[in-house]
């Protein structure tokens, strides 16, 4: 079982900045990626980044040049970096992780969600 626990949302302004983190515990024997997803209301859950365990990043459109994925392995903690936030970002975003299990199964597990809101 994978446990993610994700951290770092809030309210802010248009134009500012929050960093959202999520670490993962748990037995497994490797991540292979972990990224970010967000749902807004009405809509479905949608990509925003994803860092590979080799190091390759994936952005939606609407978020390159402002947000930025990155992770401690150490840790096993993946942190999303979001600048020049616009009210279009709101929405509940999720960590997820796809890890390896003892079993050699995959296993794609998901955080809680943490709430993301922009507005003056």
């Amino acid at each position: 079982q994978v446990q993610l626990v994700e951290s770092g949302g809030g309210l802010v302004q248009p134009g500012g900045s929050l960093r959202l983190s999520c670490a993962a515990s748990g037995s497994m024997i490797s991540i292979s990626s972990m990224g970010w997803y967000r749902q807004a209301p009405g809509n479905q859950r949608e990509l925003v980044a994803v860092l590979t365990s080799g190091g390759t990043t994936n952005y939606a459109d609407s978020v390159k040049g402002r947000f930025t994925i990155s992770r401690d392995n150490a840790k096993n903690t993946v942190f999303l970096q979001m600048d020049s936030l616009k009210p279009e970002d709101t929405a509940v975003y999720y960590c997820n992780a796809v890890v390896r299990l003892w079993s050699m199964s995959v296993s794609s597990s998901w955080g809680q969600g943490t709430q993301v809101t922009v507005s003056s």
